[in-house]
């Protein structure tokens, strides 16, 4: 069996495939003070066996990282370069900004050790590694109770030797007490000493604590196997996640994007845009045809050089909160109420403020009877009454005051889907948006028809698709090398000896891991660019294909990302990467005939529900509204709107002019 478990910031999801190919979902309140709480409470529910393995999307690094609230992290690096993460690099986040300002540098000052060394772009030593200054150096590292060291020399990509031995020094005289080591070498073995340095600093800020997080749940799981979901949508040993903490960073979105697409490719759909509206933050990625990766992400404001699923995070989600600002203007977010107090419709007594869950409830787009499959009953009367004293400030009636909290939330997170979209050169209407996340199914139809999207997929369990994700996720090693070869002296040959040395350091961590050769897929790619360019586009190679083919490749990946191309320009071969996969066991998703065209079964009764009015200004008013109880609809039932659905992870809303039909895969499919 293998549970997939999504820790988010206010529900903790579980998806469950049993050995017949089954899948079990279960959701629970986040327990903030100590995940693991959560986490083992929902695999004793599912009675989930000793021989199960759970595949986590862990938020530990994330939080750490925006918390700032890791570990006591030193830098060591090359004499003159203790400044490196303070210089950086030479752009501004806000352009215009009179006073602009950076996040500071997770390393202080005082805690950034130079040491008298240098190695060349071809790895030869110039300046010897001075062995007295590195003891002297990690006897400051105990003095000052540094729980991690981040080791980045210039050059290690090609020639690793004086940070290993920093690294044995540090453990030979720190004994038992000595802190963690990152390597450069081994986290980001590539040129740009900044997003290195930055990299592997991250890395070091959150391994300790994803260590000490790890070691508690393993203990709790009581011999279970236990794997870690990736921000690349794969899934790495529990320890290899210690040693690479920082490839966690965006695990639990990532597992989103790997379910969604899945299941979308089921349902014949390859263009998609995915919304996963949650209770703290809205994740959105455009998928054309395929799951998009980059290596230029940033977390709290701090380069991340790592492969990442291409995935845009905005502050809007079920528990953001609403309030005025200083011009008194109706804000929505980036702050949550998260699980704990939660909205107020939660009922706890310290739960003050209003949140987009609190007016969906007010408009009756959820209901207090319903909420999670029934289990969780909502308090309508305290919403409205907190609701009232918004509305109040507003001057406008309850119902307004909610219906604008609607507003300003579904335009932040359709501004999230204009930038991935539009503003990259893709056009909404040529895609489908999948729904999910616990809010998700809630606004997809009206952002959809603000897009000018044609069709909205909801899957059969959209508040834990992110949990599925990580069951359907292989385990996944990226491996990356800087050569800066240039193209015409890359034949066959080079190349295949090259990666050569990347395939047997990722197959050798993947049999580590359990997986034969007959499971271990090798996907090679090429970071090219022209010669004196400062940025590269990846190219997925043939490695049996001739240097010409790969140039031509780059070529044509040129002119469709900038409308041109140079063929006349020299290219250059800047790094390899391989990405091994370790294929894994996945549900068997069963397809079933069309049946009847009505609904009459699973319908359950009728409510007025606030919707858009069609006519200027648009105001909600209330609507007769049809409500289903969606574990009754079979395939081919086509639900026409207004009408609400209601399960366990989840209400669905599908508006008026709106219709959605169930397909052969238990999929919503809704269009206008």
């Amino acid at each position: 069996m293998i549970l997939g478990i999504d820790v988010g910031g206010t529900f903790t999801d579980f998806c469950l495939l049993d050995d017949a190919g089954q899948v079990s979902i279960h959701k629970l309140l986040t327990s903030a003070r100590d995940q693991s709480v959560a986490i083992l409470q929902g695999i004793t529910d599912l009675e989930a066996g000793p021989e199960t393995t759970v595949v986590h999307g862990a938020t530990v690094a994330t939080n750490a990282l925006l918390e700032r609230r890791g570990a006591r992290t030193a830098l060591v690096t090359t004499g003159g370069f203790g400044d490196v993460l303070e210089i950086g690099r030479q752009t501004r986040s806000e352009l215009y900004a009179l006073r602009p300002s950076r996040p500071a540098p997770l390393v202080p000052a005082g805690w950034r050790f130079e040491l008298p060394e240098r190695v060349d772009q071809h790895g030869t030593v110039l300046v010897p590694l001075d062995t007295k200054a590195i003891d002297a150096v990690v006897q400051q590292l105990l003095a000052e109770g540094i729980e991690s060291a981040a080791v980045c020399f210039l050059f290690s990509f090609a020639n690793p030797d004086h940070e290993q031995y920093v690294r044995e020094r540090i453990r030979a005289l720190g004994g038992e007490s000595a802190p963690l080591v990152s390597l450069s070498s081994e986290v980001l073995p590539e040129y740009r000493e900044f997003e290195r340095a930055s990299t592997t600093v991250i890395n070091a800020y959150v391994a300790p604590l994803m260590s000490r997080y790890l070691a508690n749940l393993e203990e709790g799981l009581e011999g279970r196997r236990l794997r870690i979901m990736q921000s690349n949508g794969g899934a790495i040993s529990a320890d290899a996640a210690r040693t690479l903490a920082a490839r966690t960073a965006l695990s639990g979105p990532a597992g989103g994007v790997v379910g969604s697409f899945e299941l979308a490719r089921l349902a014949g759909l390859e263009n998609i845009i995915t919304f996963d509206m949650g209770g703290t933050s809205t994740d959105v990625s455009l998928c054309p045809g395929r799951i998009q990766e980059t290596t230029e992400g940033t977390i709290a404001g701090l380069p991340l050089r790592l492969p990442i699923i291409d995935i845009h995070t905005v502050g809007a989600g079920g528990g953001s909160i609403a309030r005025l600002d200083a011009g008194g203007a109706l804000r929505v977010g980036p702050e949550s109420a998260g699980s704990d107090p939660g909205p107020v419709c939660y009922g706890r007594d310290d739960a003050l403020d209003i949140t987009v869950t609190d007016a969906n409830l007010v408009l009756g787009r959820l209901d207090a009877d319903h909420f999670l499959g029934g289990r969780m009953s909502l308090d309508l009367e305290r919403a409205q009454a907190r609701m009232q004293d918004l509305a109040r400030q507003l001057s406008l009636p309850l119902e307004a005051a909610a219906w604008g909290v609607m507003r300003v939330a579904n335009s932040n997170m359709e501004r999230a889907i204009r930038t991935i979209s539009i503003e990259r050169g893709h056009d909404p209407r040529d895609f489908a948006l999948v729904a999910f996340g616990g809010a998700g199914p809630l606004h997809a139809c009206e952002l959809a028809a603000a897009l000018r999207i044609p069709r909205v997929l909801i899957p059969p369990h959209p508040g834990v698709l992110s949990a599925l994700g990580m069951v359907l996720a292989d385990a996944v090693k990226d491996t990356s090398q800087t050569v800066m070869l240039p193209a015409r002296e890359a034949d066959g040959a080079t190349l295949r000896r090259l990666f050569a040395l990347l395939y047997e350091r990722a197959r050798a961590e993947l049999i580590t891991e359990g997986f034969g050769d007959d499971e271990i897929a090798f996907l090679p790619a090429l970071d090219m660019r022209y010669a004196g360019q400062s940025y590269e586009l990846r190219v997925d190679v043939n490695l049996e294909a001739e240097t010409e083919e790969h140039a031509s490749a780059f070529h044509e990946l040129h002119r469709q990302r900038f409308s041109y191309a140079s063929e006349e320009e020299p290219v250059e071969i800047v790094n390899l990467r391989v990405k091994a996969v370790g294929r894994t066991a996945k549900p068997s998703f069963s397809h079933q005939p069309p049946g009847s065209l009505h609904p009459k079964a699973a319908q359950v009764g009728h409510k007025p529900v606030h919707f858009a009015d069609r006519e200027p200004p648009h105001a909600a008013r209330p609507v007769p509204t049809a409500l289903y109880d969606r574990a009754r609809l079979e395939p081919g039932n086509m639900v026409v709107g207004p009408a609400v659905l209601f399960q366990l992870d989840t209400t669905i809303i599908i508006p008026p002019d709106w219709s959605a039909t169930v397909d052969g895969w238990g999929n919503l499919l809704a269009e206008q």
